[in-house]
Parts: structure tokens; sequence; C-alpha cells
């Protein structure tokens, strides 16, 4: 799946995909710092099921660390958009189109309100702003991708409901938009009626979207958080510090400290630190105190588990010892949808086995599952074959 970044310039989004995947990207205190969207990988974490199971897991993909199984997603870094983007202002609308495959968003805000709608520094900017100038951008851009053949589609169709659908969903087909969102969204609106409304209502369930209020650790910036968690009760709005989240990253990265993210702590292991290191540190401890963590981490869970509602789920090959046929004890974690099957899960771990799908075990309790089975979370599940 790919999690896509989004936001005006300047609020901090190279920061905090930097601090989500520890990617090289400049970041500066300046506008349009990125010119071209940046590719790279985040991690979401879980309570991994090797501490249940008293076994010490190996993964194949990401990492485990104090129990905590970080899994891979990956993350796109958008170049900052500003008012008119859907025509093309400031390259906006090849940065639009850079967010066709994207399963969500995460739009970056600068809660301190020190950034105006330009990304120039100011000081008492509403916040909320940013968030419907970019509601209006999405919406418009959907609303212009099918708009300029709507007159004719029309004509074609003579307004046959089956045949709008399969119409409307070649044409956007490569927003990963699907048929039965098309078809849900149908029942609300009718584009016949309202095509904006229609397109705004499938921008909103095929591009679902979580706001992050980054500079929380500015003086002042709990006020616009709660005007925007107030005025956005639709939205998941999560407070953080992408700054914090780099800092504490990149003095684990250099042997200093000893932290994981989403922890609320951490550990100095190096002796050999300076007092202006000190001193940071002790900035960055005393943040976690007063918020429990940086928020970087609780959005990107938030945004898989809660907004996309994916549950991790562990295949295996061996039930009774939780191994691959290499002897890697856990080695995957599978996120798939909610209500998925165990022939989903079949189908996802490789084409033939979901052809050749027999029945699955519970690896937990040895019980046997049928291909209709509905997966529950943390399942560890062996897939057998004809």
């Amino acid at each position: 799946m790919l999690i896509a970044v989004i936001g005006k310039t300047n609020v901090g989004k190279s920061t905090y995909f930097k601090a989500a995947t520890l990617a090289n990207v400049e970041i500066a205190n300046r506008s349009f710092v990125t010119l071209k969207p940046n590719h790279a990988v985040g991690y979401v974490n879980i309570e991994c099921a090797d501490k249940d199971l008293k076994v010490k897991c190996e993964p194949r993909t990401g990492y485990c660390y104090n129990n905590q199984r970080f899994i891979p997603v990956e993350l796109l870094d958008i170049p900052g958009l500003i008012e008119n983007a859907h025509q093309g202002a400031g390259l906006g609308l090849s940065f639009l189109n850079a967010i066709r495959e994207a399963d969500a968003l995460i739009q970056v805000v600068d809660v301190s309100g020190m950034t105006n709608e330009k990304g120039e520094p100011t000081q008492y900017h509403d916040p909320r702003n940013d968030v419907l100038m970019l509601e209006k951008e999405l919406d418009e851009w959907f609303y212009g991708l099918l708009k300029k053949n709507w007159d004719s589609l029309q004509k074609q169709l003579h307004q046959k409901e089956k045949e709008l659908k399969k119409e409307l969903f070649l044409k956007f087909s490569g927003l990963k938009i699907t048929e039965e969102q098309i078809e849900s969204v149908l029942k609300k609106e009718d584009p016949n009626k309202d095509l904006r409304s229609f397109c705004k209502e499938l921008r909103k369930l095929s591009k679902p979207m979580l706001i992050v209020a980054n500079k929380i650790d500015i003086p002042g910036s709990e006020n616009n958080l709660s005007l925007l968690q107030k005025s956005f009760p639709n939205y998941m709005v999560i407070p953080c510090s992408a700054e914090a989240e780099l800092a504490l990253k990149e003095a684990t990265r250099r042997n200093l400290i000893d932290y994981a993210a989403g922890e609320n702590q951490f550990k100095i292991v190096s002796p050999e630190i300076t007092e202006k290191q000190k001193d940071a540190l002790r900035f960055l401890r005393g943040f976690l105190k007063k918020y429990n963590a940086t928020g970087l981490q609780e959005s990107l869970n938030k945004t898989i588990f809660s907004l996309l509602k994916y549950i991790p789920v562990y295949p295996v090959e061996n039930e009774n010892r939780f191994i691959d046929k290499n002897g890697d004890v856990l080695p995957d974690v599978h996120l798939l949808k909610e209500g998925s099957t165990a022939l989903d899960l079949a189908y996802k771990i490789h084409t033939d086995i979901g052809k050749k799908f027999l029945y699955a075990i519970d690896a937990k309790n040895k019980r046997r599952l049928k291909k209709d089975y509905v997966l529950e979370s943390h399942d560890i599940i062996k897939i057998v074959t004809t």
C-alpha cells in the first residue's frame, strides 16, 4: 500500500517523511524545498506475537525491537501544494497526479500558525484554512478529471446506471478507485444532478485522510490543535513533532540513545555525550513526558489500522513451531483489509497458493479453517494446499 504525505509548503512534510523513513531528503526552513515526490519505506508497529508464544521472531522484512514488530509500508512525500494547484499553479497538477496510486493521505499542518498560505513565515495563521484549501484542491482535481468527458459520457450511456458504473470505474481506475466505492457513492449522490458533490464524496471515500498537527512543541500550538479537532470532527487529528522524532532517530542511529519509534522514553547509552547534546536530550525527555510520544508513529499506525482498517496476520508453514520452510520463526506479517478470508491470505502469499488452497490451520489453537474463514487481527495461519 502507498501513503502520500501532503500539505502546503514549509510545514514540516520533509521532516516528517525523513523521520518516518530516514530517507536522505533535504530539509530547510524555506518554501518549496521539495521539488519532486520522494519515495521511501516507513513502518507501522504492533505488539509482536513472539511475546505471547515465548519465541524469538526472525523478520524477513522490517524488524522487531522489544517485542514491537515494525512492518514496512510505502510512503510518498508530495511537494508543497498551493491554492489553485488543480489548475497547475506551482506545478500543483503534476504533484496531485503523483497521489493517484495512494491508498490514503496524511496531511501535515503547521499547527503553530507560523506559516501563511504560501509557506512564508508569519504569526497567527489559522491552520484550519490549510485543511480547507487542500480539500478544495483535491475536490477540484477529481472534478476536473471527470468533467471534461462528462457531457459526452452521458450521451453515450443514455444514463444507464450499470454502464455508468463501468465507465466511471474505467475513468477513475488509475486512482485506485474500486467499483464498490463508486457504487457506494452513487447510492448517495447523483452525478447528473451535482457532479461536484459526487466527486467530493468519491474523493473522501477513495483517498481517506488523516491530519498531522505538526510543530505541537511550539508555544501556542495547543489552542490551534483544539480548533482543528473541533472544526474537523470527521478527521483524526494527531498532535506531532516530526522534528523531535527525527532528533530521537538520529541520536539512536549514532548510538547515543536507545529509543524505538512510538515509545515515550529513551535511555542514554553512550558515555561520550557533549553538554549541547545533553541539553537537547533533556528537552526531548521533557517533551515525551508532556505528550507521551512524538505523535509520528501514532499517525502512521492510525492511518493503516484505523483509517484504512488493515489487520496484521502471520503466515507460517509449521503450525507447531511457527516457522517457514527455512526454519525462520514468524518471518512475515501481512497487512490485509478487515473482512479478509483465509483464501485472501493464500492469494496474498502467492497466486499458486490461492489456486491450490485446500484448507487453513489456526496455529494458535490448531483449529482447521475453511477458505471463507474471516481473519482476525494477529492470527497465525498455516495454508494447506493440494
